[in-house]
């Protein structure tokens, strides 16, 4: 389902510049299209490979997920922790807290990352918190995040 939703972001990116789309990605789109349109699916959600995984997560908020999980990932390596992973999900989700006690009330309203976060671990947090997935997650919820 990630490979459906990066082709989807770049034909609207294709879009919204005016660039053509390349050849590969313009037959994806038509061959999905007329999935739908010949009612070989039902809906464009199933046409373009958007169903929800089983146990009823959106196909948007498991994207969601990912990219929270994957920036909550990078930060625990930013880190350098030597302990235990127990100590390591317990220091993130003190990051976590503190930044959303603090900077995330202003960096919320913002549609970019600060310039000033670029290579420092609250660029991560900054990614975590824009993600669409809930934050900050709890220490159980970090332990098996930073296990996979």
């Amino acid at each position: 389902m990630l490979t459906e939703i990066e082709n989807l972001r770049e034909i609207a990116r294709c879009c919204q510049a005016g660039e053509p789309l390349d050849d590969d990605l313009s037959r994806w789109l038509g061959s999905r299209l007329e999935d739908f349109l010949s009612q070989r699916r039902p809906s464009l959600g199933e046409a373009f490979g958007l169903r929800g995984a089983q146990g009823g997560v959106p196909w948007w908020l498991e994207a969601a997920i990912r990219k929270r999980n994957a920036a909550l990932r990078e930060l625990a390596e930013c880190l350098c922790s030597d302990g235990s992973a127990t100590a390591l999900a317990r220091q993130v989700h003190r990051l976590t807290v503190r930044y959303a006690g603090t900077s995330w009330n202003r960096d919320r309203r913002r549609d970019d990352m600060p310039g000033a976060y670029a290579g420092t671990p609250k660029a991560c947090l900054w990614r975590a918190f824009t993600s669409g997935a809930a934050m900050p997650v709890c220490e159980r919820q970090l332990r098996s995040i930073l296990a996979h």
